[in-house]
């Protein structure tokens, strides 16, 4: 059986993605560190935080799909 989701609901988590959008941008802003291992680390943070930053957006993108359908509705 799979939940109904309510329009405030899916409001709510929009909202916590286009935060953790905007602080991984941040992150990205910050730019690298002068000492050479330091950056290495941030490189491969960048990693992930691009991945996140995807997955953020994607699923950001499912959610205006589904608050579009509602308001048809």
């Amino acid at each position: 059986m799979s939940k109904t989701v309510t329009r405030d609901e899916l409001l709510t988590k929009q909202h916590e993605l286009i935060e953790r959008v905007t602080a991984i941008k941040r992150d990205f802003e910050t730019g690298l560190d002068p000492d050479l291992e330091e950056q290495a680390i941030q490189l491969e943070n960048y990693e992930v935080l691009q991945r996140l930053l995807e997955q953020a957006n994607a699923e950001l993108d499912k959610i205006d799909e589904q608050l579009k359908k509602m308001a048809l509705v």
